[in-house]
């Protein structure tokens, strides 16, 4: 995990839960005998999108909202690589809400990790798409007059062949869904509950703590849709975390004829001053 260790220190808020996905990710990779050279962290615009600075592995810091378009044709290029999207709810739920779908629908093999705090962040605490209704923010001082989006059954009406809630109050229930993600070969999506500390009050550690409950606990089936349709509504005293879905499927690189072959050949010849020359 170690080789993970990134030179810039992350600057977020003592207790985001941002930490948790900092620390559960490399562990993750790390577990699963993946190494820096061989990843890539691909993100958006927010707070939680700084990750790639984080981390020592290839990372890709894109635009907002549009984390998924990049990191699906990284994947697309080199088969090899392990590629992560990461992103908060205001990047990958309103801005990218467009690319979530698609990619889900066309079913990339990548893993997307969406921090949601259910507010924007970066921008000093403004109501995102998850944000609950009535919630007091600043561009809602009278509370918020929109409903929350449901990622997770936008995921799955999408066709997502992983889909999963975390939290980030439990890193080690965290890494081993992020394990089981990135070993899926398809679209592979997991919500993670990261409370904001700064902005957001009403979705607290102890508000997650006092309601979430593993899926496994209950013998869910994760290949039952219907039953996948139904964890994803619940909410309120009682909030399931863990796998609600997964199947098999054929990516879109399985049936794409370009794609079908690996755009750039492995290992990738390291580049000497001549070379660079000669290609200048």
């Amino acid at each position: 995990m170690a080789d993970y260790k990134g030179s810039v220190k992350a600057d977020w808020c003592p207790g985001c839960g941002n930490f948790a996905q900092l620390s559960a990710i490399p562990m993750a990779l790390s577990q699963l005998g993946i190494a820096p050279e061989n990843s890539v962290i691909v993100s958006g615009i927010g707070c939680s999108s700084n990750m790639p600075e984080y981390m020592r592995a290839y990372g890709f810091h894109g635009i907002h909202g549009r984390s998924l378009p990049a990191a699906q044709a990284i994947k697309w290029a080199n088969k090899e690589l392990t590629v992560i999207a990461y992103g908060g709810d205001g990047d990958g739920y309103n801005e990218g809400t467009q690319h979530l779908y698609h990619g889900a629908r066309r079913n990339s093999d990548i893993t997307y990790i969406v921090s949601d705090n259910q507010i924007f962040g970066l921008t000093t605490g403004q109501a995102s798409p998850t944000s609950r209704l009535g919630m007091k923010t600043k561009t809602t001082p009278d509370g918020n007059l929109e409903p929350p989006i449901n990622p997770l059954s936008m995921a799955l009406s999408a066709g997502a062949t992983f889909v999963a809630r975390e939290f980030s109050g439990d890193v080690k229930h965290l890494v081993e869904t992020i394990k089981k993600a990135i070993q899926h070969k398809g679209f592979s999506f997991i919500d993670v509950f990261s409370p904001c500390v700064t902005y957001n009050k009403d979705n607290t550690y102890d508000f997650f703590r006092e309601r979430v409950y593993k899926l496994e606990d209950q013998k869910h089936d994760t290949s039952d849709i219907m039953a996948a349709f139904a964890k994803a509504a619940e909410w309120g005293d009682k909030i399931p975390i863990g796998i609600l879905y997964q199947r098999e499927d054929k990516i879109l690189s399985d049936v794409d004829p370009v794609l079908h072959e690996n755009l750039i050949s492995t290992p990738v010849k390291k580049l000497v001053p001549a070379d660079i020359e000669e290609f200048l």
